[in-house]
């Protein structure tokens, strides 16, 4: 008998699932396989269920003769072990993002002559309802706050992209790249940022835009999205007033807030020692952790300490005093900042801190910095990588020279050729 393997990554059977295992079984054996968790989270997916879960949900489905564990996402490993004469899948992998898979696959199968089955893809209210439920499910807060958790321990690196708006957000959430190697990645999760949130409105860095107007751009970001969301959270203020925010940030399903050892009136960290800064003392920001994390009622939220240190050129032993204070205080990873060019003081910040420390997160924000990979930071231990500003820096010159177009022109013909057509903006918005 004749083996037709599929891939399975879904939470909940619905009519297309059904259809793929009915075409199946008229060519042969059913093999389903279970796409891993760490290989979901690159294709736009994000798993609600354990994969132990999964396997048995799908060896319950009638006509499915075996289940097995699908560790790449192009197949790699189910292919070169099973052999299966025929891979079947939904048509719909034949453009789009997953299109470069389904060519890797064919590939694979041609040495031996297998093949693709293309089964039309279906789509109907209830296969709408299901994917629709599942999105709603990933956007709730108690699954959307543990995420990020959940991510430092599946990826080698948290890819992290700002958001400012729910455009923004929307843009972090569907971009999806396929990668030289066929592969595809993704962002995992969004920076709602001080800077951005900040300029977006107008006004100054300096903890002008008050938390709860911050709230009200969380909410129009989660509104339309389901990816893990970390604030930049300044300072954090009185302590008396983070302990709520710990509370609200937490009930409306952010999965991390960050605050930087500073008081005073806070100023950009990228200006240094240009203005004056006051780092705060390492009692009194230990006392902030600790409140904050006696506020706060589930342990999937996380508050991560920022270390100003090096940016104060305050240097590399105070750097780490703080860092290991913090973490003794109930922080649940460091931040260290850097606004050098190169990367070197904040790979000996890591290198140092990993001796004594081998798990706490670190995370980094490679601004000035930015000619340092990915992979370069994870080998030094960092954990999250976030991208802090550059979608709202990618968008100011382009509104503005588009703005100076139109008035030099007096016509908006010139600048038409810059601009995305208004009906794939529609598009985007209209696939929620």
């Amino acid at each position: 008998m004749k083996t037709v393997y599929t891939c399975f990554c879904t939470d909940v059977i619905h009519d297309g699932h059904i259809n793929i295992i009915n075409h199946a079984k008229e060519y042969g054996r059913v093999v389903v396989g279970c796409l891993s968790d760490r290989e979901m989270i690159r294709c736009t997916k994000f798993p609600t269920t354990s994969e132990e879960e999964r396997v048995a949900l799908y060896r319950s489905l009638d006509g499915v003769d075996e289940v097995v564990m699908q560790n790449d996402m192009l197949y790699d490993d189910v292919i070169s072990t099973i052999h299966p004469d025929y891979v079947i899948h939904g048509d719909n992998w034949k453009e789009g993002s997953e299109k470069s898979v389904r060519e890797h696959v064919k590939k694979l199968l041609d040495e031996y002559g297998g093949q693709i089955i293309d089964v039309p893809y279906t789509y109907n209210e209830n296969v709408r309802k299901v994917d629709q439920k599942l999105k709603e499910k990933l956007s709730m807060s108690e699954y959307r706050r543990k995420r990020l958790r959940q991510l430092i321990e599946m990826t080698p690196i948290v890819k992290v992209m700002e958001a400012h708006s729910g455009i923004t957000g929307l843009i972090v959430e569907k971009t999806v790249v396929e990668e030289d190697n066929g592969r595809l990645d993704q962002f995992d999760a969004m920076w709602v940022s001080s800077l951005c949130d900040s300029t977006e409105k107008g006004k100054p860095d300096i903890e002008l835009v008050d938390m709860t107007s911050r709230q009200r751009t969380i909410a129009d970001i989660m509104e339309v999205t389901t990816k893990p969301i970390i604030l930049d959270g300044d300072t954090g203020g009185l302590t008396e007033h983070f302990v709520y925010n710990v509370r609200t940030l937490e009930r409306m399903g952010v999965s991390a807030v960050i605050i930087e050892d500073k008081t005073g009136l806070k100023k950009n960290s990228l200006f240094g020692t240009e203005v004056v800064q006051t780092q705060e003392t390492i009692e009194n920001f230990c006392e902030k952790i600790a409140a904050g994390k006696k506020a706060q009622l589930s342990d999937d939220f996380m508050i991560i300490a920022r270390i100003e240190s090096l940016i104060l050129e305050k240097g590399m032993e105070d750097a780490l005093e703080r860092a290991f204070a913090f973490v003794k205080a109930g922080a649940d990873g460091i931040m260290i900042h850097s606004r050098k060019k190169d990367p070197a003081e904040i790979f000996e910040f890591c290198d140092l801190f990993r001796k004594q420390d081998p798990k706490t997160p670190i995370v980094v924000v490679p601004t000035s910095y930015n000619q340092v990979t990915e992979d370069e930071l994870a080998a030094h231990g960092v954990n999250i990588v976030i991208y802090a500003n550059q979608l709202l820096r990618a968008a100011f010159p382009a509104m503005q020279k588009t703005a100076e177009l139109i008035l030099r022109s007096h016509r908006a013909l010139e600048a038409d050729s810059q601009l995305m057509p208004f009906g794939d903006i529609i598009r985007l918005i209209d696939e929620l």
